[in-house]
């Protein structure tokens, strides 16, 4: 079994002592001279040549016309892409939700199909889809080259592999990898370079699997008794949770995964599981910048390329719906996270199966509220076609603009082209 380790650092070359004396030798006088005087005239030649170096401003319009040039790829694809394909590029799945099998463990005929139809942003695996090493990277390697076809871009791959209580592949020894283990281990040994080597170990052996997206790091702080999150946390104070969740940003990213923030705006003093009731809090929004928030902070400092949004109910917040959780609730993700952090980065809601977010309204209407409260991912809608088909209708209609869903499509496609 492959062991996890924190990877090492630059190594010593066993001849470097005598290298350094070879190089320390003291040269003849004369040696030195003629060395000097051949290179003030080859200066000079350079200098007689018009040979400069490059300014400042050269390398900002080299840098600006890159950018540009990225602009222009990222419109073209836009343009490429047909209202219906628009739409469906918003919804990350599971695979069983577009080809209608029990459980997937390939992607074929029905796979590419699937894909033809409904040519979703992305597609969710869970380790019921995950059986070997070479099963899950043919199953990849086919979606990708599926999605390629039916739309021209790329599909991200996600997964969640957290390490400890929540994973995929490590919890199944046909990988051979090890678990991390819990963050709360983690946060109370209090290295920050052992949670950027955990995220980096992680993002590694997802990325050779064929993953380009992980739902970690947890930014919550467990404050509350629930004993799952407590596991899942790095500590019960921002002070202990931020600067790990930095770490693992750092982490991810060394290993080329785009990671997840979540869940926004923060769900670990809440009472209960969103997965099965609604959860609330409180707090103000005053509270949360001294408090909740401070983790997601520290994670929009690193860039983080993703902030998962949860189904918190924000009671506390005087301008918001509070009848919607975070995940379809405008006040929460263009208010607080558009707007009071400046984040620019993906939005994704957290999984719309949750009982918190299928209570809060019908599933025809799941992914319109969740587009027009500011996410750019929808994660797994309670029906997708109902969703879907809503959410298409809402475009057509003139209830959701196509320059919003442009402007979501802007930031999903600059995230996938940044992966090829």
């Amino acid at each position: 079994m492959a062991q996890y380790v924190r990877p090492a650092l630059a190594h010593m070359d066993t001849n470097t002592g005598a290298m350094n004396k070879k190089k320390n030798a003291r040269l003849p006088l004369a040696v030195v001279l003629i060395t000097l005087i051949v290179c003030v005239a080859v200066a000079g030649v350079f200098t007689m040549a018009g040979c400069t170096q490059k300014t400042d401003s050269d390398t900002d319009s080299a840098t600006n016309a890159s950018s540009q040039k990225e602009v222009d790829v990222v419109e073209q694809h836009i343009k490429a892409l047909s209202p219906e394909q628009k739409v469906a590029q918003l919804f990350v799945v599971t695979p069983e939700s577009i080809t209608g099998v029990g459980v997937t463990i390939a992607a074929g005929e029905t796979t590419r199909q699937a894909l033809l139809e409904y040519p979703v942003g992305g597609i969710c695996y869970f380790a019921q889809n995950l059986q070997t090493p070479e099963q899950t990277k043919e199953m990849l390697q086919n979606s990708q080259e599926f999605s390629e076809e039916a739309c021209g871009l790329p599909l991200l791959t996600c997964v969640d592999e957290e390490g400890g209580t929540v994973t995929r592949i490590a919890s199944n020894e046909a990988f051979g990898v090890e678990d991390v283990g819990d963050m709360a281990a983690i946060g109370e040994a209090g290295s920050t370079s052992d949670a950027q080597d955990a995220a980096y170990y992680v993002g590694s052996y997802l990325k050779d699997l064929g993953f380009n997206v992980d739902f970690a790091p947890v930014a919550d702080i467990a404050t509350s008794d629930d004993k799952t999150m407590a596991l899942r946390s790095f500590g019960q104070t921002p002070e202990d949770v931020a600067p790990m969740v930095a770490a693992q940003v750092r982490g991810f990213a060394k290993a080329g995964i785009l990671c997840s923030a979540k869940h926004f705006p923060g769900i670990g003093s809440a009472e209960g599981d969103s997965h099965n009731v609604s959860i609330y809090t409180d707090a103000s929004l005053d509270d949360m910048r001294a408090w909740s928030l401070v983790p997601f902070e520290a994670a929009i400092k690193e860039q983080v390329p993703l902030v998962m949004v949860g189904h918190l109910t924000c009671a506390g917040l005087t301008d918001a719906n509070t009848d919607l959780p975070a995940s379809l609730n405008p006040a929460v993700i263009d208010g607080i996270l558009r707007k009071q952090l400046g984040y620019e980065g993906l939005v994704i809601t957290d999984s719309l199966e949750m009982e918190a977010a299928v209570q809060a309204c019908e599933p025809n209407q799941q992914a319109v509220l969740a587009i027009q409260a500011g996410a750019d991912l929808v994660l797994m809608p309670k029906d997708f076609e109902q969703a879907y088909n809503g959410l298409l209708e809402a475009v057509r209609e003139g209830e959701v603009s196509e320059s919003r869903i442009d402007e979501s499509l802007r930031r999903i496609i600059s995230a996938k082209l940044g992966l090829v």
